[in-house]
């Protein structure tokens, strides 16, 4: 077999599975890591006001994911209330997972609605989910544990 074809079987079949193994992730990593949120620092979002890329000496592991910050603080407070500083629907993208799907995000495409972060694929999409946000968040309340493993986390 020669090297294009075996390449290129590798990735049709990449193509096919890896999204069947990514649906029932409770926390967007991606395909080949296990970052949560692109190794962005969830607290600055709330501390600092803005997207602030974390680091990989100060790491979490929460909900199967490593969680990266940007300081030691940070680290600790998510820490004391993972719940209260965590992205929504695991940072998959708000709007898609209010469409019962699930998309990548961009960092810097992020809002805080009452108290909770939620990232979109890019700012583009984010425009049309604030448009329809109140009925988008109780839509994408409800998909989230359907099509993710986000139950396996949920105590009894």
């Amino acid at each position: 077999m020669n090297k294009f074809v075996k390449y290129l079987s590798i990735v049709v079949f990449t193509l096919f599975t890896v999204p069947a193994f990514a649906l029932d992730d409770a926390v967007n990593t991606g395909i080949f890591n296990d970052t949560a949120m692109d190794g962005y620092d969830t607290v600055a979002y709330f501390t600092q006001g803005k997207a602030v890329a974390g680091n990989k000496k100060f790491q979490f592991l929460w909900r199967d994911a490593n969680w990266r910050f940007s300081s030691q603080k940070n680290v600790d407070l998510f820490k004391q209330n993972p719940e209260m500083y965590a992205v929504q629907y695991g940072g998959y993208c708000a709007w898609a997972m209010a469409d019962g799907k699930t998309a990548g995000i961009d960092p810097q495409a992020w809002h805080i609605e009452e108290g909770k972060l939620y990232l979109n694929y890019n700012k583009k999409v984010q425009q049309d989910w604030l448009s329809t946000i109140e009925a988008d968040i109780v839509s994408a309340d409800k998909n989230y544990p359907e099509i993710t493993n986000v139950s396996k986390f949920r105590s009894n």
